[in-house]
């Protein structure tokens, strides 16, 4: 459940930043840079910080 909530969130996070980039500046593409860093650091440290979120929210694996 919990990854199925991490993967949404990025999802969305890049296509509104994506929209953002094409209808209002193309700096809204570096919070595309910064969502796929995350992405890329999560799965070489196996440490997200939005599943630690989602754990205090009560949301489980």
């Amino acid at each position: 459940m919990k990854n199925r909530i991490v993967r949404g969130v990025a999802g969305t996070f890049i296509l509104i930043s994506l929209v953002l980039a094409i209808y209002v500046h193309l700096n809204w593409l570096w919070f595309t840079a910064f969502v796929g860093a995350n992405l890329l650091q999560s799965s070489l440290t196996k440490w997200c910080l939005l599943e630690d979120i989602l754990s205090k929210f009560g949301i489980k694996k």
